[in-house]
């Protein structure tokens, strides 16, 4: 039975699917790395679902827990499984980057039947500056902003850039061992942050990631060239000193950079917003009642991230969505127009350029 279902690919399901009656809608089935993944995938393929086809998403192994990139593609890819009607769906992390110098890369970037996140992460996305003020608010059901986070995010990606550069060389060249990720995040982590005094730690933070770029460039003179060209690479495919914050490991981001601020903005909203409870209520009894109603209203800061779906208006975001259309393209039709609830694909086109 094993050996029988390792054989099932995208031909096999396409010739079922000629099958079913002309009424039924064809499945695409989309692996994705793990169960963590399952909503994030949902929402951007919603918007591709039509009377002519859906998407089921899987995990990449029905025998036990393994997550992760690897075991969703080679479940794939190994048997050229792959095609109209099974995808694989994975985070980009560095591979989007590296330009086909892993086969790793080579596999995701060059084969249309994976959709990959382009940002490192999905989690990447989930902190996408301009969303970040709506999380603070789902938190504390407090709309006062006092922390620009897009603002404060570019002045972070600037920050690091040019070591983020760096470690991106350092993969290309194979030589990660010398500077890796970890080395990265260590370097780039937030300590404790002042929201009335944002600009402080933000210098600190840039006169670290300064000072080791200049002793990679004492170290390696002949790499500096090259980084530099890196730099002008990296810009042409959209990965710029405003935005690498987009590109860096998504675990990292979500815990030593982006709770480190809104920890501080939430708590500071949460006593804003307890205080005037307390100066409006009448009596005691009312403010406790009121207080107690309060705080069991607000929303755990990580969980807002998981469930943040505000980032439909990041770049990446958009690349998914034309990755997905062209890949519709050659899907086979079943009869009639490809219309989502009256309105046809189109609308994502739209919903992306909007």
């Amino acid at each position: 039975m094993n050996k029988l279902l390792d054989n099932v690919n995208s031909k096999y399901l396409e010739a079922a699917d000629r099958l079913l009656p002309g009424s039924r809608r064809g499945r695409i089935i989309a692996y994705v790395e793990s169960y963590d993944d399952v909503s994030f995938w949902r929402v951007l393929l919603d918007e591709f679902e039509t009377p002519e086809h859906y998407f089921q998403i899987l995990l990449p192994t029905k025998s036990g827990l393994t997550k992760g990139k690897k075991p969703a593609l080679s479940s794939c890819l190994g048997q050229n499984s792959l095609g109209t009607h099974m995808i694989a769906c994975v985070d980009s992390d560095y591979d989007w980057l590296l330009d086909d110098i892993t086969e790793t890369s080579r596999q995701i970037n060059n084969n249309p039947y994976v959709i990959q996140t382009y940002t490192y992460a999905i989690e990447n996305y989930q902190c996408w500056a301009r969303s970040l003020h709506q999380i603070c608010v789902q938190c504390t059901l407090n709309d006062r902003e006092p922390l620009d986070m897009e603002a404060f995010m570019e002045m972070y990606s600037k920050a690091v850039w040019p070591l983020f550069v760096w470690n991106v060389w350092f993969y290309r060249s194979r030589r990660h061992s010398e500077y890796s990720m970890q080395d990265l995040n260590m370097d780039i982590r937030l300590g404790k942050v002042d929201i009335k005094h944002p600009v402080k730690i933000l210098q600190s933070l840039a006169d670290r990631c300064a000072r080791k770029v200049r002793n990679f460039e004492q170290e390696m003179p002949d790499a500096a060239e090259k980084v530099e060209e890196l730099m002008k690479q990296l810009v042409f495919k959209g990965v710029t000193p405003q935005n690498c914050y987009l590109f860096i490991q998504g675990h990292h981001l979500v815990e030593n950079v982006i709770m480190k601020v809104l920890d501080p903005i939430c708590t500071s909203l949460r006593q804003e917003r307890e205080n005037d409870i307390r100066h409006m209520a009448r009596h005691e009894q009312q403010y406790q009642n009121e207080l107690s109603a309060y705080r069991h209203s607000q929303m755990d800061i990580q969980e807002a991230l998981r469930k943040n779906t505000h980032y439909r208006d990041c770049p990446m975001y958009a690349m998914m969505q034309k990755d997905l259309r062209d890949l519709l393209v050659s899907f086979p039709e079943r009869g009639g127009e490809q219309k989502k609830n009256g309105k046809d694909l189109k609308s994502a086109d739209q919903h992306e350029q909007g």
